[in-house]
């Protein structure tokens, strides 16, 4: 089940990308760029203004054109955002005033079979709200004054949206014995290929064209005790690539697949090489604190180029990609097998390092060695103190160190700790996350 979805739509320049700014923040997940009539597309998720999560999908603006009709471009654009979503934000331009294009998509939404709520964008102070009483004549009831560029009105605008939107998806329940396993990467890298390897059976459509897997498949399967649980989400390309808005829609369920499952395999063409979308789809994987598996596939086709071994690939990995050093790599092809063997005993590996937790005497006698070795850097208005560390949860694993002073520890002395862990207690394929607190001072404690 997916996330309630919201669109907004409107003619250019009324707002809309910065009311999504103002709803979303900076994360601006997925841009979904059409030629013709759907341009801009923006997917993301957000929890800024409503108690639970939702998907924004941000309609883009649409430029006239010597030999397009603007008013079908806006017809067509008001309907593929009617028939994705749960609910309808209209942005208008108060300073603008009502133009013939609002009111042929208020025409189309007043017939469509979807809550309605128009955003009356642009007002500034008490004295503009005036402004908003000519766009009632549009014949949607549920009008607000806004200002998306300084917040002003959009909580009360969402919190009514919200009452209308279906119930969020209910979080995946931990299923005793059951590892979760997302295979991601670019369009016709052979996650398919792959799942149908592992699973033994032809269970998933393969074919050479991209963009065949769409939504997110499960696949399950049952080695003694343990249920492993493949989910082949659709490739992701580059932002300029995505070339429908089914697809589009399609990246976003595989970002949310992603994060429901506990270590995301991602798939790289050996005979490519590393290119820069496989590097963004690894931070994806690192940002949501999941477990990570680099497998480069095509490797029967490698074996034959002279200038390609494991150590350029490696070399050419390190250079593109330095925030995966703790992830571990395989060489594989989905096509003959080779190497796919060792991928369950490798995701075993990484879930072990995933769920590890280490005790808090544990912890602070690592602290203590770690600050001893490398104390840490007084560049702070007052001398900073390491107090006390403990981990607080696993899955992945993260850790709280209490200090004196704690913005005065600077980027690279958490890279140090983090490090130090990995040396110490490998945490191999997993990321770690360090987050420093304010210790108490003894008054605060006592009262």
């Amino acid at each position: 089940m997916s996330l309630p979805i919201v669109a907004v739509v409107g003619r250019p320049n009324v707002g809309k990308s910065t009311l999504v700014n103002r709803l979303v923040g900076e994360r601006v997940a997925i841009v979904h760029d059409t030629p013709g009539i759907t341009r801009d597309r923006h997917y993301a998720a957000s929890q800024r203004y409503t108690d639970q999560e939702i998907m924004v999908v941000d309609t883009g603006g649409l430029e006239p054109h010597l030999d397009d009709d603007l008013f079908a471009q806006m017809r067509s654009q008001a309907l593929i955002a009617v028939d994705e979503c749960d609910a309808v934000v209209f942005v208008v331009d108060a300073r603008a005033g009502l133009t013939p294009m609002d009111e042929e998509v208020a025409r189309l939404l007043r017939q469509a079979d979807r809550p309605v709520f128009v955003a009356v964008n642009k007002v500034e102070s008490e004295q503009q709200e005036s402004q908003v009483f000519e766009f009632y004549s549009m014949g949607l009831e549920n009008l607000y004054a806004i200002s998306a560029e300084h917040g002003l009105g959009v909580a009360g605008m969402m919190e009514d949206v919200e009452k209308v939107l279906p119930p969020a998806p209910a979080p995946d329940e931990e299923v005793e014995n059951e590892l979760r396993i997302a295979i991601i990467g670019r369009p016709n890298i052979g996650k398919s290929t792959l799942v149908n390897r592992l699973v033994g059976e032809q269970r998933h459509v393969v074919h050479d064209m991209p963009g065949t897997t769409m939504d997110p498949v499960d696949s399950v399967i049952e080695v003694g005790d343990r249920t492993y649980r493949f989910v082949d989400t659709a490739g992701i390309r580059r932002r300029s690539r995505i070339d429908t808005q089914f697809e589009g829609f399609a990246v976003s369920k595989a970002i949310r697949s992603i994060e429901r499952c506990h270590i995301s395999l991602l798939m790289i063409d050996g005979d490519e090489g590393v290119s820069e979308q496989d590097a963004r789809l690894a931070r994806v994987v690192i940002e949501r604190g999941r477990g990570l598996m680099l497998l480069f596939n095509k490797w029967d086709l490698v074996r034959d180029d002279p200038d390609k071994n494991v150590r350029t690939v490696e070399d050419d990995l390190d250079r593109r990609m330095p925030h995966t050093t703790w992830a571990p790599v395989l060489y594989i092809s989905a096509l003959t097998g080779k190497g796919c063997h060792r991928i369950l005993e490798g995701v075993e590996k990484i879930y072990e390092q995933f769920d590890k937790r280490l005790s808090t005497s544990e912890c602070n006698r690592f602290l203590n060695l770690a600050t001893e070795n490398h104390s840490v850097p007084q560049r702070y208005t007052r001398p900073v103190k390491l107090n006390y560390m403990t981990q607080v949860r696993v899955r992945p694993p993260q850790f709280v160190i209490w200090s004196n002073a704690p913005e005065g520890v600077d980027e690279s002395y958490k890279r140090y700790l983090v490090n130090r862990l990995r040396e110490q207690y490998s945490f191999e394929g997993s990321p770690i996350k360090i987050e420093f607190r304010q210790k108490r001072r003894t008054w605060e404690e006592e009262g």
